[in-house]
């Protein structure tokens, strides 16, 4: 899998990669977040960086080096941005970030450029980012395109339904919990401890947000459901559904200048 990192190349291989039709780099993205006391502070990006990874063997693309950070934890979504620990950008850095790294790949000669969310919370900053960068290539006669996805779009409901046999309670209170919980049983699970894991009833979320952020409104663990049900083998049911439906996907958009193949 080291192949598959930009990372890890040196510069002539890079630039036999950029060479070939359909060259694609993809950028992951995540944050630096609490998720409870079982998981690490680094998990948006872990994930992010793995699942782009086994996307990338597929398609034969090139994983960039990850953002860390993301856009301000918010209580509705990831428990709060004064959780200690979770250290985030503001809208303007992200999405300068995105920008600039975008527009060097496809300055670079990148055919495609893939970003990969992994923290609810940028999606709409690395939407500008990237718009922006594409836009501004395009004006300069680059046929370069991007493609923004979120990986836990591609997660299908007959998936949901094995992952959550008692029944899938929404995105929203899912943090910390089952899905993520055991993504990390499957990829990294020297850092899961599952003796710390919080069994608690889902957080109660209102439809609003309150100034300053009350630490109250959430759960005093950080996580918004419980992943005392997480378990590897359904992490492997979630990787084998989102790395196969972000292929397909991009297969679909991006032809005919995408050839799928292992690398």
């Amino acid at each position: 899998m080291s192949a598959v990192f930009l990372e890890n190349l040196d510069s002539e291989s890079y630039a036999q990669f950029l060479s070939r039709e359909g060259s694609t780099v993809i950028i992951p993205t995540g944050a630096t977040e609490q998720h409870g006391p079982h998981l690490p502070l680094g998990v948006d990006a872990m994930l992010s960086r793995a699942i782009a990874a086994e996307v990338a063997r597929q398609v034969g693309a090139l994983v960039a080096p990850e953002f860390s950070y993301g856009y301000k934890s918010q209580p509705r979504s990831g428990g709060g941005n004064h959780r200690l620990g979770t250290t985030s950008l503001g809208a303007a850095a992200l999405t300068g970030m995105i920008d600039d790294v975008v527009s060097s790949f496809i300055d670079q000669g990148a055919c495609n450029v893939i970003v990969l969310n992994g923290h609810f919370e940028n999606y709409q900053f690395l939407y500008e980012g990237l718009d922006n960068a594409v836009a501004r290539a395009g004006r300069q006669g680059s046929g370069s395109r991007g493609v923004l996805m979120s990986y836990w779009d591609f997660v299908d409901e007959h998936t949901l339904a094995q992952v959550f046999p008692d029944g899938f309670l929404g995105w929203d209170i899912e943090h910390g919990g089952v899905l993520e919980t055991s993504l990390m049983l499957l990829l990294h699970p020297e850092l899961v401890d599952m003796d710390r894991v919080v069994d608690h009833p889902p957080a109660v979320l209102t439809p609003y947000d309150i100034f300053p952020e009350d630490p109250g409104r959430t759960p005093a663990s950080g996580c918004l459901s419980s992943a005392k049900g997480a378990t590897a083998e359904r992490g492997r049911l979630l990787l084998e559904a989102i790395s196969g439906a972000i292929t397909t996907s991009l297969h679909t958009e991006l032809q005919p200048t995408f050839p799928i193949g292992v690398k």
